[in-house]
């Protein structure tokens, strides 16, 4: 089961100077490439759903091939939900099973992205979610996602990141110096001495939006200035799509399996490339031996309700249980049942599924403020055994 938190495989890149890769995962063919070239270079990896490309896919039923292939892999894996729109956007990746967040108020006034970050953080952060903040702003220029950001570059400040990451709790910083969203137009100029101020200014890892079309020495010299965690999307699409092409060409009237039968090896193909480069190929053991597992844990309540109380009064009751804990961040979903054995000393039961230990803790922290469960639920149970479980 090798999900692992993203904070402490981030902190390993950025403490033994490598940087890992956040790989956009368009569909299931990109999931399995960028899969397999993880696991045939024995590398971390984080598969990153970006929210605007959610307009291709249901993200609802795409989750959960991404956190099966998570938890089928024999390398450390993360799951990230990128450039998220609202808080509701990220509790509702977090829900998903992501167990990492950023959401994208880059393009807001400093003081207004600073507030918005830290309201994230609080809430991810409850649920045990590591949390991105970006500071400056990275604009689009041409090519797969570049549309959804407009705009003119505006570069990251040292003195601003101090103050941002102090404020917000963020535990990883995306930083501009000059790369874009999309396809660059000529050669990439990066402002290597803003980064390295902006290193030596602060103790969190750093990250790079925009690493389609950099070469190799450029991301050496991002990963010897802080960078821990590159994301990468547009040339993986690029590969898929000269796949499609060569295929079309080769064979016009082909069947739509055939004109996609290299899309996978085409995405996996690139990514090793990159994993190569950025020198987190090989670290897979050592990853997995620092990194703390990503755990799911469970509340389950097994009861009986008053003798005077009839089937549909507590199915009631059960329904507004649901409504209420369902609210929660971190509740992934709510079960609710009732004894197949009739003479069972417990006819009733209610399991809550946490996306994590700290979610559930933190569940059990707010819980006096929760209507429900200590008004309408607990004034009708007769008796009750509760449960914490911890996934093993």
């Amino acid at each position: 089961m090798p999900l692992v938190h993203l904070s402490d495989m981030i902190n390993h890149a950025y403490r033994h100077h490598y940087a890992v890769g956040a790989f956009g995962v368009a569909n299931l063919q990109f999931l399995e490439g960028i899969m397999q070239a993880a696991e045939s270079c024995r590398s971390p990896v984080v598969l990153n759903l970006i929210e605007s490309h959610f307009e291709g896919y249901n993200f609802d039923i795409l989750m959960p091939a991404v956190t099966a292939a998570a938890r089928q892999a024999t390398v450390p894996v993360a799951i990230n939900f990128d450039h998220g729109t609202s808080l509701a956007a990220a509790e509702r990746a977090i829900r998903a099973g992501c167990n990492g967040v950023m959401v994208d108020t880059s393009a807001l006034r400093f003081s207004e992205n600073l507030w918005q970050t830290r309201d994230i953080v609080t809430m991810a952060h409850a649920c045990g979610v590591t949390v991105e903040g970006e500071l400056g702003y990275v604009p689009g220029v041409e090519g797969d996602n570049a549309k959804n950001h407009p705009g003119e570059l505006a570069y990251t400040s040292a003195a601003e990141a101090v103050g941002y990451v102090e404020r917000t709790g963020v535990d990883c910083l995306a930083v501009s110096i000059g790369t874009v969203h999309g396809r660059m137009k000529g050669a990439p100029k990066l402002d290597y001495a803003r980064l390295a101020k902006i290193k030596d200014a602060l103790t969190v890892p750093l990250a790079i939006h925009g690493g389609s079309g950099l070469s190799p020495d450029q991301f050496r010299k991002l990963i010897a200035n802080g960078v821990a965690k590159i994301n990468y999307s547009t040339a993986l699409a690029d590969a898929a799509n000269r796949s499609i092409r060569e295929n079309i060409t080769a064979d016009r009237k082909g069947v739509h399996n055939s004109l996609l039968a290299g899309v996978r090896g085409a995405v996996r193909g690139e990514a090793e490339s990159c994993l190569r480069i950025w020198g987190c190929g090989g670290r897979a053991a050592e990853v997995l031996a620092q990194c703390r597992p990503w755990q799911e844990a469970q509340h389950l309540v097994l009861y009986n309700v008053q003798s005077a109380l009839s089937e549909s009064e507590a199915a009631a009751i059960m329904r507004e249980a649901k409504i209420s804990l369902e609210a929660t961040p971190g509740v992934r979903n709510i079960h609710t049942g009732q004894t197949i054995q009739a003479d069972g000393k417990y006819r009733f039961s209610l399991l809550v599924n946490f996306v994590s230990q700290s979610a559930l803790l933190a569940y059990h922290n707010q819980s006096a403020q929760l209507g429900f469960p200590n008004k309408a639920f607990w004034s009708l149970v007769d008796e009750h055994v509760t449960l914490d479980i911890r996934e093993s």
